[in-house]
């Protein structure tokens, strides 16, 4: 960012306040200055009719006698500012307010309708004035007759003066709203501008690797939303990189392990060191670790599967039936060490709505495990019960457990507890990740009850079918 953005809306900011005090100053003087005129024009127009009714009666076609009424034409003059002329229908200055200096004086061209439907006009009178002045005439009339007229005329500089005094007014306030909209740049530099700077910084230390750092906005609006997120994100970046550290450790040690037998195996009989009569036997447990090694691989590809949304087949089917077949396909193996199965349903068919390969693969996984960890002559319980409107489904072994720190992590890829180790020299540490996998899948959850030395019960739900 280098600071480009906060600049530019400064530099935007002062752009917009100077062309609009310019646009202000500009367009205010034009319409303050015309309104100006029209008003001062409406006000003398006023003045000129109370003298010109003033004269009418002095001034019907008879002898003039206008020195009675001077003393107000004077007065009149003084308070508007102006100078004031009666003229009479020639065109001739009959009476004067600046001590009659101009009577007798012939305007030449006089035409009193030149101004048309307007009440004044501006500019020099006909050349009267060096300077602009505002013309404003009235006519004195008696008896149906028109016997002269009255003019004011106000210097144009009168009326820029006052104009000036309101606009001043204008442009004060303008500044001041000016300087009270620097609060709206203070409110961006707090609110956008430093916050901002913040994330910046963090993505920054995110790219570079350093997903450990925290960015510090504490503030309860987007751009504190924002840097939530992206700390949440840094932090699950961190842990699916160190997920995959462990990851590449595991796959390496679980791998290392079955190819390192194979290799000693082959060297032994390539070098004779194994006789032939001994082939056969070694062969056999290169065999047995290959299988560990497809095993290992299948369950990889099987994870990566899962990984993957809307893989699942869903149908309705009867889950009594599903726990019943996957314990019936263990039989031979429970022979060997005496275990049996007591199997509790909370119905005698019980249906519900997931995928029944998957389903299959989850009871098989289960099943499997809690043979591996029994004693020789115990019984695994398998139940079902419905609960708000869910089955709820329990495999239970009187086994050797697992230890209190190794619960939680038990349906992590990989993990195996050190007592599995001891048991389950050919488990590849994928079983129980695969269960979570397809049960989460599922919507559903699945949680683990052990005691070391008592046993291990896991729990997964699935949705009733007649829910649907």
């Amino acid at each position: 960012m280098k600071h480009s953005l906060y600049y530019k809306f400064i530099l935007g900011y002062l752009v917009f306040g100077l062309l609009g005090f310019a646009s202000i100053a500009t367009f205010s003087a034009q319409l303050m200055n015309k309104n100006q005129v029209k008003n001062q024009a409406e006000a003398m127009y006023d003045e000129a009719n109370l003298i010109a009714s003033a004269y009418s009666s002095v001034y019907q076609g008879k002898k003039q006698d206008l020195d009675s009424v001077y003393p107000q034409l004077q007065a009149v003059a003084k308070f508007v500012r102006a100078e004031i002329w009666v003229v009479n229908r020639q065109g001739i200055i009959v009476v004067d307010s600046e001590q009659n200096k101009r009577a007798g004086t012939t305007i030449e061209g006089f035409d009193p309708t030149a101004t048309g439907n307007k009440s004044y006009c501006t500019g020099s009178y006909y050349g009267l004035f060096p300077y602009d002045v505002l013309s404003v005439s009235a006519p004195i009339t008696g008896n149906y007759n028109t016997y002269g007229y009255v003019l004011l005329h106000l210097p144009m500089s009168v009326i820029w003066e006052m104009s000036n005094s309101n606009l001043n007014v204008v442009y004060i306030t303008a500044a001041i709203l000016f300087i009270l909209s620097l609060t709206i740049l203070l409110v961006f530099t707090n609110t956008v501008y430093f916050p901002l700077k913040k994330i910046t910084e963090g993505a920054n230390e995110y790219a570079a690797g350093n997903l450990d750092y925290r960015i510090e906005l504490n503030s309860r609006d987007e751009m504190g939303y924002l840097a939530g997120t992206l700390n949440y994100m840094s932090g699950e970046l961190n842990k699916l990189e160190e997920y995959q550290r462990n990851f590449i450790a595991n796959v390496s040690h679980d791998f290392r392990s079955p190819l390192t037998s194979i290799k000693g195996y082959l060297e032994a009989i390539i070098d004779g060191t194994i006789p032939p009569e001994m082939y056969e036997k070694y062969l056999t447990r290169v065999i047995s670790e290959t299988e560990r090694l497809t095993k290992l691989t299948q369950g990889m590809l099987t994870l990566n599967s899962l990984d993957s949304k809307g893989y699942l087949s869903r149908s309705s089917f009867d889950i009594n039936r599903v726990i019943k077949d996957t314990a019936a396909s263990f039989e031979g193996t429970c022979e060997k060490k005496n275990i049996n199965f007591e199997l509790t349903f909370s119905d005698n068919i019980q249906m519900v709505y997931a995928d029944l390969g998957k389903i299959q693969q989850v009871l098989y996984n289960l099943i499997d495990n809690a043979i591996k960890f029994s004693y020789q002559d115990s019984t695994i319980y398998i139940q079902t019960r419905i609960k708000n409107e869910k089955i709820f489904v329990s495999v239970k072994d009187t086994g050797i457990g697992i230890p209190k720190d190794s619960v939680k992590k038990v349906f992590d890829r990989f993990y195996k507890s050190d007592l599995s180790r001891g048991k389950d020299k050919k488990g590849t540490g994928l079983g129980l990740a695969i269960v979570k996998e397809i049960i989460q899948a599922h919507g559903e959850n699945i949680d683990v009850i052990s005691t070391e030395g008592v046993g291990s019960e896991f729990i997964f739900s699935l949705p009733l079918a007649t829910n649907l």
